[in-house]
């Protein structure tokens, strides 16, 4: 029997697992952490459950495929509960934009906003089907090893422009400033800029139409419980809190890791779902593969990090939907701050996360799970305070503007909270620079311009997770799975 060793247990090592142990594969998952899930991690403080994302599932299909492998229904381990409206977006003019898959109500919601944008709307959604149908059907779990397969890919990418941005393909067919905004924003849940982000990304609009936006009941950690439930029982094993230290090599194979514990295990494939950076600077040390490919990727650009303010507090808010998008007073500017200058605005948009509104365990009864999400430039561009003052003032920032706009007497009504900052994603998760997202989705580093699925000089070392092809966000991730357990399965079977 042939073995692997995955690095990480976030939503794309997990993917990778099952499906090569699916395939007969003796994989085993290593994992720094004390728990698996990578990004999808959670804390338990004082009777509320608060995830660390991602909190927004789509494609649930993407999901079921893993258990079908072994002839098994996902919801045996884990249930998804929909999410209505997918998010309700609110402006600091106090408008509400109820964003679904629903038609009629979509059609209203548009129709509040400009009645002249229907007839650009539906032009928009055969945009979007068409991008989708390319982007992500066609591509989506497909490995770009060669810059041949880029060119063959690069008529459908060029009949739907994908050199324009996502804000401005959506312009070319709303007119309308805040429905622009309501049909762009989903770029910055992968980590891209809508006004640079490559408008192929403009699939994510039919994604979620088609597929719906669930919640993993219990939290997304049930969800990665579900997974590892899966994985172990088809025989793989999972290790935890003991970080991989190298990645063996012997000339240009990868034999096996090394981890802070002593452990070491040898593997005739290795796969990183860990940062791609610490991958090549921190682990292929030994290998002067590791250290050239490094100093190519610092002059990449990565995706901004996140600050996020956890909090639980008293009362229960139907109100407030599970999802909520509180636009500043700048779109662009504000963008161009995070992504371009590097500079902490005094405004900022933030995303609501209320996950009791749909799953009350989450919270003691009588009380109420949230957290608050502004995205933030990466440590390389703003290398703050996080953990002190600055840290201090943005989340009395963030507070004041929950309660300004829906809970009036929120600080009085906390009972717990937290925050997590660049400086966390750097330790807890070995990100570059803090980033939430690894690379930056631009068109330049898109498909075969980003990490290969494949190691270009090591041919048994492998990447699944954001930072390889297709990108960041659950579908992303569980296809670029796909992609890397279909190269390791044939090359495993030669």
């Amino acid at each position: 029997m042939k073995r692997a060793i995955i690095i990480g247990s976030g939503f794309g090592g997990l993917a990778l697992a099952i499906r090569l142990q699916s395939a007969g594969i003796e994989t085993t998952v290593v994992e720094a952490r004390d728990k698996p899930g990578g990004r999808a991690y959670f804390w338990e403080k004082d009777g509320f459950t608060f995830d660390a994302g991602p909190t927004v599932i789509t494609d649930p299909d993407c999901l079921q495929e893993l258990w079908s492998l072994s002839g098994r229904s996902m919801s045996d381990d884990v249930v998804l509960d929909p999410v209505m409206p997918f998010y309700r977006l609110n402006w600091p003019d106090g408008t509400n934009f109820d964003y679904s898959n629903d038609n009629a109500a979509l059609t209203n919601e548009i129709a509040k906003l400009d009645p002249a944008d229907l007839a650009g709307y539906q032009r928009f959604l055969e945009y979007a089907a068409g991008v989708y149908e390319e982007g992500y059907l066609k591509l989506g779990h497909v490995a770009f090893l060669d810059f041949a397969s880029m060119i063959k890919a690069a008529p459908a990418l060029a009949r739907y422009q994908a050199w324009r941005s996502v804000y401005s393909i959506v312009a070319s067919f709303v007119r309308n400033e805040k429905l622009r905004e309501a049909l762009s924003f989903h770029t910055l849940l992968v980590g891209g800029n809508p006004f640079t982000t490559s408008a192929i990304y403009a699939l994510i609009h039919k994604l979620e139409k088609d597929g719906g936006v669930w919640f993993a009941r219990g939290g997304t950690n049930r969800l990665i419980a579900a997974m590892v439930t899966q994985f172990e029982r088809l025989g793989g094993t999972i290790r935890l809190d003991d970080p991989v230290e190298e990645i063996e090599t012997l000339g240009d194979k990868a034999t096996g890791v090394r981890t802070r514990s002593g452990w070491q295990a040898d593997a005739d494939a290795v796969a990183s779902n860990a940062d791609i950076m610490h991958s090549y600077r921190d682990l292929l040390t030994s290998n002067r593969r590791g250290q050239r490919a490094a100093a190519s990727l610092e002059r990449k650009r990565f995706s901004p990090s996140l600050f996020v303010v956890h909090f639980g507090i008293r009362g229960s808010w139907p109100g407030i939907p599970h999802h909520m998008i509180l636009f500043g007073p700048r779109y662009k500017g504000l963008l161009e701050d995070i992504y371009k200058h590097g500079i902490l605005p005094h405004d900022f948009s933030l995303y609501l996360h209320h996950p009791t509104v749909t799953d009350p365990s989450m919270a003691p009864e009588g009380c109420s799970t949230f957290y608050a999400l502004a995205p933030v430039a990466h440590l390389g561009k703003a290398p703050l305070d996080w953990d002190g003052e600055i840290g201090k003032l943005l989340e009395d920032r963030i507070l004041d503007e929950i309660q300004r706009r829906l809970i009036p007497d929120i600080r009085s009504r906390i009972v717990t909270s937290f925050r997590y900052a660049p400086t966390d994603f750097a330790h807890d998760l070995s990100a570059y620079q803090g980033s939430a997202f690894s690379l930056e989705p631009t068109l330049t580093q898109s498909a075969w311009f980003r990490t290969h699925n494949r190691d270009d000089a090591i041919p048994n070392l492998y990447f699944v997770g954001a930072g390889t092809h297709p990108g960041a966000g659950i579908p992303g991730v569980v296809g670029s799975a796909k992609a890397t357990a279909k190269l390791m399965l044939e090359d495993l079977a030669r």
